[in-house]
Order: structure tokens, then sequence, then C-alpha cells
């Protein structure tokens, strides 16, 4: 039986990429975790299945090391009991891991993907999730960036980067969703 929920995976929304920010790294998208926040509520109240990706760095300098303060995941975007925490090494939550595993022993064909960062782990996975023949929902509010500089010394804004990586994965690795959009699904049944 095919499960009638959609599952949200919720990736690296951990307290690293708060001290990058205080370090002096610019973000788009402010209100990305108040909007997973509210997807956690929504999933929970529906009683919709969670999962909770988690980045372990594996460099010696890495923020995501768990001996240091950045491994830990923000307060709003916390697990609560029963909820799996899958850690993971590299960009996607697939890789290493038994997401996928876990998934299709739920029979869960449907996954609504947010958190950090839009054009790593976010896209990675996201991508990952429709080759592997999920029916993916990426939240466009519920994820965020940095600004980078390229190859070619150019300076790219957050948000040129969150934009140009929605519209790289729109319709053929997912559909892009609001989290207004996902809270009224439920609502809807």
């Amino acid at each position: 039986m095919l499960h009638p929920l959609p599952a949200l995976v919720v990736v690296d929304v951990q307290r690293a990429f708060d001290e990058w920010e205080a370090a002096g790294k610019r973000r788009n998208n402010p209100d990305a975790v108040a909007q997973i926040a509210a997807l956690l509520k929504a999933f929970r109240t529906s009683g919709a299945p969670v999962f909770h990706i988690r980045h372990e760095g594996t460099k010696p300098n890495s923020s995501f090391l768990p001996s240091r303060s950045g491994y830990a995941v923000k307060d709003e975007a916390r697990e609560q009991d029963g909820e799996p925490v899958i850690v993971k090494r590299v960009n996607s939550a697939f890789i290493g891991t038994d997401l996928e595993t876990r998934l299709r022993a739920s029979d869960i064909t449907t996954l609504v993907i947010c958190g950090a960062t839009t054009n790593h782990c976010v896209e990675t996975t996201t991508r990952m999730a429709g080759n592997l023949g999920f029916d993916t929902r990426l939240v466009r509010d519920a994820t965020w960036t940095f600004d980078r500089i390229g190859p070619d010394g150019d300076a790219h804004s957050a948000e040129e980067i969150h934009a140009m990586t929605l519209s790289n994965l729109n319709g053929e690795f997912a559909r892009i969703v609001t989290t207004n959009e996902v809270v009224a699904s439920f609502a809807a049944k």
C-alpha cells in the first residue's frame, strides 16, 4: 500500500550555518528556519513522517564535525521522539545512508524537501530523489544559501544562486512549492 501522506525531509538545519553568518557570510531567505518550523508542525499534526538529515563533516577543519558546536541542530528543527535522524557525510542524503531503504519500506512515494543549503545538500538530495522516482517537492521559502565567488572570480548573490538552483530543479527533478502550499495541502485532506 502506498503511504497516503508525504514525508518531510529536513536537510542540515545545523548551527554551523549560523556560525558562517556570524563570521560575515551573507545568506538569503532569513525566514527559512521559521518556514521549516511551520512545515514540521504541519507534518507532525497530520501524523506524516519526518526524516531529519544531519551532516557530519569529514575534514579536520569542518564546521560540521560532531565535536564542534556547528554540528548541533537548530532548536526550531530538532527531532522529536520517533523521528529518525540520518547522518550523512556527503552532499546527498541518499549516499551512504539507509534513507531510500526506510522510505521504500514505509511505501512513501512523495517527498517534501527543505533545509540547507539550496545549491548543495538540498539540491543534490532533490536531484537524487527525482532520479530515484520519488514525487519530489522542494519548498522554495524553506531553504537558503550563501553568496559565492565563481571559478571565474565573479560574485554571485545568494538570491541569484537560490533562483538558478530552483530553476534548474523545477519540472525535471521536483515541483517547486511554498510552505503555505504544503500546509494548505494538509488542511485540504
